[in-house]
């Protein structure tokens, strides 16, 4: 993937262009870097924590955390080789710097505290760089203010404690309580540290300068050791480990719990009404990490991710929940934040209402992901293999109830996805009871409903004029998450979901494989990735080995030819080559991977869920 080229300036009215970021995360937040070097989104201590710095939501009152040369400058960023430390170089007429960035862990995992280093090396001449540090006042709830403590700035937001550190050579020109600036010049071989250490509630240690920056390193030698230890035996290496690394930015390391998304309220339509918060953990898209996981030989976080599910049900009294906090809680309701959003995009949310639909595809998520868990030889504890019993049973007894889709839409209808969704479920179900991996008292049951949703589909949901499986019962609209049930398709009715895939490209993508959701929503938003490679993975899965290496190649080409890092948002606007939506997005990244193994797959082995 070439890397872009960026220039200064590098924003329009106070904003830098969504897909122009690149993230940096330690396993607990994770931090979004301009490419004017300026940190405008951190959420400190934790993914949804309350955010330090927000100028990605506010251009106006938005806290950053800035270094950047003083003159014009050209710049190039890249990873570092199989990590997820960052590198940038900036040219400028007097000379050229680069900066190594990392919010830094241990080899024994996270820090007790968070530490983002910022490593500023001189190559060619002298660059005098600015840093500017202005706080957030998490969304105007809080007031910050500066102490000195041994003439070191300390600042309090709220709960938040909050230091910078820095080299010798860094001249401050001005402080308050709102932040500071300051200045330093870059010469050959040159070498100065900027960091900031934060904590809440709790006291905050104040680590040595060559500490931090020798945890870059440490840093970057855990993820590389990660990376390493993966299986991966596949088509478009590159571009899975990349994605892997992305997803391990929203692998909440304190519980297991896999976040949606680092991002709130970015919007998948400028102007449009579509923001949502995504920093909690959907039922759907940890499944589908956990499924990526799988396929990576990510042993390790596929375990946590699972026990986090399994654990966090348990706890509901094993009622599914389409989200959960990170820390495994309910999700509080929306509510909107005084900020003035992404171009002026309202509304800003904190929250998010869907935690309260009903979404009945999740019975099909948790049992497929169940059965993947068992294939690649783990074994279930009594309580997982009882509620895994028990999601079955509540399947089997709700599966005629309209509901609002894995769209999570507020008109409940019955969603032909949602149908298939709970066919695989009980199909799994079987197949784990079969094998004696659950209680099978009620797989006759099962079989008896698995097959009544099979023939209620094949009667209500199969439209003979669109030559396809249609959106919901009466529609004749299109949906591209059928593409994610391609098993039942392989299992039930080939012919019509083969048709029903062409349907989908032709009218969802206009004959391309970068596809919106459903029929007429591309009125209100940007094409969907996760549907482009959902659409790869099952066209592999069904034979069509040719089509999907074809789309799969056309999807990446559009989407990398920005030239930015591969941290993938939501949406990808074809009109405009720009990027909608939150970021780094799980589904994004994970249906990659999956569409990835999808072609790896021998179709001769047949399908899989």
């Amino acid at each position: 993937m070439k890397n872009k080229t960026f220039a200064s300036p590098a924003r329009e009215d106070g904003y830098a262009e969504l897909g122009d970021y690149a993230a940096i995360g330690e396993g607990r937040s994770v931090a979004l870097i301009a490419p004017d070097g300026a940190i405008d989104w951190w959420c400190a201590p934790n993914l949804d924590s309350p955010p330090l710095f927000d100028r990605i939501l506010d251009a106006g009152i938005g806290g950053y955390f800035q270094l950047v040369p003083e003159e014009p400058w050209r710049m190039q960023r890249s990873y570092r080789p199989d990590s997820n430390v960052l590198e940038t170089r900036y040219e400028t007429a007097s000379g050229s710097v680069r900066i190594t960035e990392s919010l830094n862990s241990t080899l024994a995992g996270r820090l007790p505290w968070s530490e983002m280093a910022r490593r500023v090396e001189g190559v060619e001449g002298e660059v005098r760089m600015l840093l500017r540090l202005r706080l957030g006042t998490r969304a105007e709830t809080q007031s910050p203010w500066l102490e000195r403590v041994q003439e070191k700035p300390v600042f309090h937001v709220g709960d938040l404690l909050l230091m910078l550190r820095h080299s010798e050579e860094v001249t401050l020109t001005e402080s308050s309580d709102e932040g500071v600036s300051g200045y330093f010049v870059t010469r050959p071989a040159s070498r100065t540290l900027v960091a900031l250490v934060a904590t809440e509630r709790e006291p905050l240690a104040v680590p040595p300068l060559e500490k931090i920056d020798q945890r870059i390193e440490t840093s970057d030698y855990a993820w590389r050791d990660w990376v390493n230890n993966l299986s991966w035996e596949g088509p478009f290496t590159n571009h899975v480990k990349r994605s892997a690394l992305a997803l391990k930015f929203l692998w909440y390391a304190p519980t297991g719990a896999l976040a949606a998304a680092a991002t709130t309220s970015l919007p998948e339509g400028l102007g449009k009404e579509k923001n949502y918060d995504y920093r909690y953990a959907w039922v759907r898209d940890a499944c589908l990490i956990i499924k990526s996981f799988v396929y990576l030989g990510a042993l390790e976080d596929c375990k946590a991710a699972f026990s986090w599910l399994t654990t966090t049900i348990i706890r509901h009294d094993g009622t599914l929940r389409a989200c959960y906090t990170l820390e495994g809680g309910q999700v509080p309701e929306e509510r909107y934040l005084p900020l003035e959003g992404y171009k002026g995009t309202q509304p800003v949310r904190s929250g998010n209402n869907a935690s309260r639909q009903v979404q009945l595809s999740m019975y099909g998520d948790m049992l497929a992901t169940a059965r993947l868990f068992i294939d690649a030889g783990h074994v279930f504890d009594l309580a997982s293999s009882r509620l895994l019993g028990h999601l079955a049973n509540r399947c089997a007894d709700s599966w005629r109830e309209q509901d609002s889709g894995i769209w999570e839409l507020p008109e409940k209808q019955h969603y032909t996805h949602s149908k298939m969704a709970c066919w695989v479920a009980l199909d799994q179900a079987v197949a784990l009871a079969k094998e004696g991996h659950i209680e099978p008292t009620w797989k006759g049951r099962w079989e008896r409903e698995r097959d009544r949703i099979r023939d209620w589909i094949e009667q209500h949901c199969w439209s003979a004029q669109q030559q396809a499986y249609t959106f919901f019962v009466g529609s004749d609209k299109l949906d591209a998450a059928i593409a994610l049930t391609h098993y039942y398709g392989s299992m039930v009715n080939p012919e019509r979901m083969l048709s029903t895939l062409r349907a989908i490209q032709q009218r969802l993508g206009q004959g391309s494989p970068m596809l919106y959701r459903y029929s007429g929503v591309d009125k209100e938003e940007s094409t969907f990735v996760a549907c482009s490679f959902w659409l790869v993975e099952a066209l592999a899965k069904m034979g069509q080995t040719t089509a999907a290496d074809e789309a799969m190649k056309e999807i990446l080409d559009t989407l990398c030819l920005t030239g930015n890092v591969q941290i993938f948002n939501e949406m990808f606007d074809v009109r405009t080559r720009t990027w909608r939506g939150n970021m780094p997005q799980g589904l994004s990244h994970l249906s990659l991977i999956c569409a990835a193994k999808g072609l790896a797959d021998d179709a001769s082995k047949g399908p899989t869920p």
